[in-house]
């Protein structure tokens, strides 16, 4: 059973909080502009050496200059979580040995023909945490 919507309540965290929560977690959403369309498609992460590695299923023709990516964890039960977005430019990872290593280490991914891995270089970061009231 859910809470109902008064007993919850979202609280901004700091963008060392909300990446560190990001570092926790293994599957997001990249967000990005298709044709005339907003594109949201299932992610993998990793975290290696203070950054995340995004293995999408996108052509890389399509991940532009500056990309979105989301993750969150919410519990519908409690409706308690939190919610992270990261947005900025970044990089698909092309050198072979490269992407090599970080296909191995995305766990649980299947690799299609469209499938890229992506570094973003987040210049914004924000998150929330989504609480009861009285929290």
């Amino acid at each position: 059973m859910s809470s109902p919507p008064a007993a919850l309540r979202m609280i901004e965290v700091s963008g060392t909080e909300a990446l560190w929560l990001l570092e926790g977690s293994a599957s997001g959403r990249p967000v990005y502009p298709q044709r005339d369309l907003t594109v949201v498609r299932p992610g993998r992460h990793t975290w290696e050496y203070g950054r995340a590695m995004v293995g999408t299923p996108a052509p890389a023709a399509a991940i532009p200059v500056d990309a979105t990516y989301h993750v969150d964890e919410v519990r519908e039960a409690t409706g308690t979580g939190w919610s992270v977005t990261v947005a900025g430019p970044g990089d698909v990872i092309t050198d072979p040995d490269e992407a090599a290593h970080y296909r191995r280490t995305l766990s649980d991914w299947t690799h299609g023909p469209h499938d890229n891995l992506l570094r973003p270089h987040p210049r914004t970061v924000s998150g929330f945490r989504l609480v009861r009231a009285g929290a």
